[in-house]
C-alpha cells in the first residue's frame, strides 16, 4: 500500500487531551479519532493491528477446542432478567426500548447469551465438554472513559465460555486457558504480563484472575509481595492489620471545635492516623439506606470489598439532618440510628484511640473497641497498603505497583446455568447443573497496552508479530529518477513475494518522512536514497534502532526477508 492513499493523517504535537504515551501515539500516528466518550473510531493501521492480534487470539481459542460463534450486540432485557442481573448490575447496563416499546440492553458481556444459545443442545452429558468464543462489540457506559482505549465504552472484546459437568473438569479446563492466555500475551509481544488473583464483580464466580501489564500508566493498582511472590489485585488483596495491645486509658469526650477531617483531629489531638478511629459513610443504591463504615485512620476503604459484603451497590452517602450522623463526629461509641453498621477488621483489639463523639464539635479519646464497642463485628473492608503485611507470607513487604488489566478469566461456577435453568441428565438421568468458565481480552485495549510497553519518544515500536506492515519502504527524493524506478521495483518484488509494505513516495523531506515512518512503528525500514544509490547500497535500520545495515542493492530482497522472517543473522 503507498501511504500516500493512507485515510489518516499524522502530526507532531501531543494532543492536550491524552494522559498516557499510547494514547497520543495513537492518535498522532493516525491510529483512531475521538468520536464521543469513551468511544473511537479505527483507522486502517488500529485495524491492521487489532486483525493480527484478533489472530493469535483465534489459533489459541481453538488449539484449546474453543468453537468461534457471535452473539447479538443488541439483547432482549428477559434474557437479563433470568440470570436476575438486569436489576442488580448498575448503570454501566445501557437499557433502552426499541420501537415496539419492548426492553432491550446492549451487551457488556455475554453471559445470558451463551447460556441461551447452548442450553438447549447441552441437555445430555455426552455434549460436554465443550467451549464457545466470540469477537464482538460490547458496550459498557463507564463512567469515567480515560487514557484512549485502554478505558472505553464501546469495544471489541474476546469472550469465551466453558460448560463442563464438574468443578474438577473446568478447573482443569481453566488451567488450558491460563496458559493460552500466557501465549496470547507473549506472541502478542507483552510476555512481562502477570496473573493476579483479582474480584469477581458483577460476573460472580469463586475464582477469578486477571492478566496484568504493570506500568505506571496503568489504572489498577496491584500488590505484590517482594519475598514469596503473592500478586492480586488491590480489590481482592486481604488487608491485614495487627494491633499491639496496651493499657487501656479512660474515654473522654473532648471539645474540637471546627474540626471535621481524620488529619484535622489528629493535629488537634497530637495522635497519629494510626490511633485514630475514622467513619467513612455510603448509601445502598437499592433502597437507599444508610451504611456507616468504621476503620482505622491510617487506611482507605476498599469499596469492592464493601459491595460484595452487602451484596448491593453503594455511593457517597447524601446525609441529611434528621438522619441522626453529625458529618466530621460519627464514631462508634453509642451511636444510634437506622442504618448498617460495619467494622474493619484493622479496629480488632484496637484501644486509646480517638473517634467522633456523636455530637458537634465534639471527639471521645482513650477508645478501646474491645471494652467499648464490645458487640462489634468485624470484617475486612480496608484497601492493603505500600509496606503492609503479605496475606501470605505475613512478612511486611507488600509493593503497590500500577498496571492494566490485559485479560481476565473467571470461574462461574453455577451462578448462570441455575438462574437460566440450564440442565443436563446425567448416565443414571439425574438432572444437574453445568458448570460455567468464562474468559476475556479486550482487543483495542490490548493493542494500546502493547503501544504503552513498546514504544520511544517517537512513536510505537510494534513487535512484529502485531504490526501493521512489515516494512516501511522509504523512497527519499522521488524526483530522482533512479532513485524512483529502484524503488518502484523493489516496492513491486516486495508484494509479489507476500510481504506487506507500506511504501512512502511522496515528495516530502526525509525528515518528516521519518517522522512518520516513526509514529506507523514498522519493524523492518528500507530506504532508497541519492546518497545510498551512489554508493549501490540502500540502509534497512529496524525500529527499534538494534540494528543498522547499509545492503548491496541486489540483496536489499534477500536482507529484507531474512528480516521479516525473524532471522537476525546476516
Amino acid at each position: 500500500m503507498k501511504i500516500e492513499k493512507l485515510v489518516g493523517e499524522r502530526f507532531k504535537e501531543r494532543p492536550s487531551d491524552c494522559s498516557i504515551d499510547s494514547h497520543a501515539l495513537m492518535v498522532r500516528g493516525g491510529y483512531m479519532k475521538y468520536v464521543a466518550n469513551g468511544i473511537y473510531s479505527q483507522y486502517t493501521p488500529l485495524r491492521r493491528v487489532c486483525r493480527k492480534i484478533e489472530g493469535i487470539i483465534r489459533e489459541e481459542m481453538e488449539a484449546i477446542d474453543g468453537q468461534e460463534v457471535q452473539f447479538p450486540v443488541a439483547l432482549p432485557a428477559s434474557l437479563w432478567e433470568e440470570s436476575g442481573r438486569y436489576d442488580s448490575v448498575g448503570s454501566e447496563l445501557l437499557r433502552f426500548e426499541d420501537r415496539n416499546e419492548s426492553r432491550m440492553v446492549l451487551g457488556m458481556t455475554h453471559e445470558e447469551a451463551a447460556v441461551q444459545l447452548v442450553r438447549e443442545y447441552g441437555k445430555s452429558y455426552a455434549k460436554y465438554p465443550f467451549m464457545i468464543y466470540q469477537i464482538q462489540t460490547k458496550f459498557r457506559d463507564e463512567a469515567r472513559p480515560r487514557a484512549g482505549l485502554i478505558r472505553v465504552r464501546e469495544f471489541t472484546m474476546k469472550d469465551a465460555y466453558s460448560f463442563h459437568t464438574s468443578q474438577e473438569d473446568m478447573e482443569e479446563y481453566y488451567e488450558k486457558c491460563f496458559r493460552a492466555y500466557e501465549r496470547i500475551f507473549e506472541r502478542a509481544g507483552i510476555p512481562e504480563t502477570i496473573a493476579v488473583a483479582s474480584d469477581s464483580g458483577m460476573m460472580g464466580g469463586s475464582l477469578s484472575h486477571e492478566f496484568m501489564l504493570l506500568t505506571p500508566a496503568g489504572e489498577d493498582s496491584i500488590a505484590v509481595c517482594e519475598e514469596c511472590g503473592y500478586k492480586s489485585n488491590v480489590e481482592s488483596a486481604a488487608s491485614i492489620i495487627r494491633n499491639e495491645s496496651e493499657p487501656f486509658k479512660e474515654l473522654s469526650l473532648v471539645y474540637t471545635p471546627d474540626i471535621h477531617t481524620i488529619e484535622e483531629v489528629c493535629e488537634f489531638l497530637k495522635s497519629s492516623r494510626e490511633k485514630s478511629c475514622k467513619a467513612v459513610v455510603y448509601q445502598k443504591c437499592s433502597d437507599g439506606r444508610l451504611v456507616v463504615l468504621f476503620i482505622r485512620g491510617d487506611l482507605e476503604v476498599n469499596e469492592t470489598k464493601v459491595r460484595n459484603w452487602l451484596g448491593d451497590e453503594i455511593r457517597p452517602a447524601d446525609i441529611t439532618e434528621d438522619s441522626g450522623l453529625h458529618p466530621g463526629y460519627i464514631g462508634p461509641y453509642h451511636l444510634d440510628g437506622d442504618f448498617t453498621v460495619l467494622y474493619d477488621d484493622s479496629l480488632r483489639g484496637g484501644c486509646n484511640l480517638s473517634c467522633g463523639g456523636n455530637t458537634e464539635e465534639h471527639h471521645y479519646t482513650g477508645l478501646c473497641m474491645e471494652r467499648d464497642c464490645p458487640d462489634a463485628v468485624y470484617h475486612d473492608f480496608a484497601k492493603i497498603k505500600e509496606n503492609g503485611i503479605c496475606p501470605e507470607c505475613k512478612k511486611h513487604s507488600i509493593k503497590i505497583s500500577r498496571g492494566i488489566e490485559v485479560g481476565n478469566i473467571f470461574q462461574l461456577g453455577k451462578k448462570y446455568t441455575e438462574s437460566m435453568e440450564m440442565k443436563y441428565l446425567d448416565k443414571e438421568g439425574k438432572e444437574h447443573y453445568p458448570v460455567m468458565g468464562c474468559y476475556g481480552i479486550g482487543i483495542g485495549r490490548l493493542a494500546a497496552s502493547v503501544c504503552e510497553a513498546h514504544h520511544d519518544e517517537y512513536g510505537p515500536v510494534w513487535p512484529a508479530a502485531i504490526a501493521p506492515w512489515q516494512v516501511h519502504l522509504c523512497c527519499v527524493r522521488p524526483d530522482n529518477r533512479e532513485v524512483k524506478e529502484y524503488a518502484d521495483r523493489l516496492y513491486e518484488e516486495m508484494t509479489n513475494a507476500g510481504i506487506e509494505v507500506i511504501y512512502d513516495d511522496r515528495s516530502i523531506s526525509a525528515g518528516v518522512m521519518f517522522s512518520e515512518a516513526d509514529l506507523l512503528g514498522v519493524p523492518v525500514r528500507v530506504i532508497v536514497s541519492p546518497r545510498n544509490m551512489k554508493e549501490g547500497c540502500c540502509e534497512i535500520v529496524t525500529r527499534d534502532k538494534r540494528i543498522q545495515k547499509k545492503a548491496a542493492l541486489d540483496e536489499v530482497m534477500a536482507v529484507t526477508e531474512a528480516l521479516v522472517a525473524g532471522n537476525h543473522a546476516f
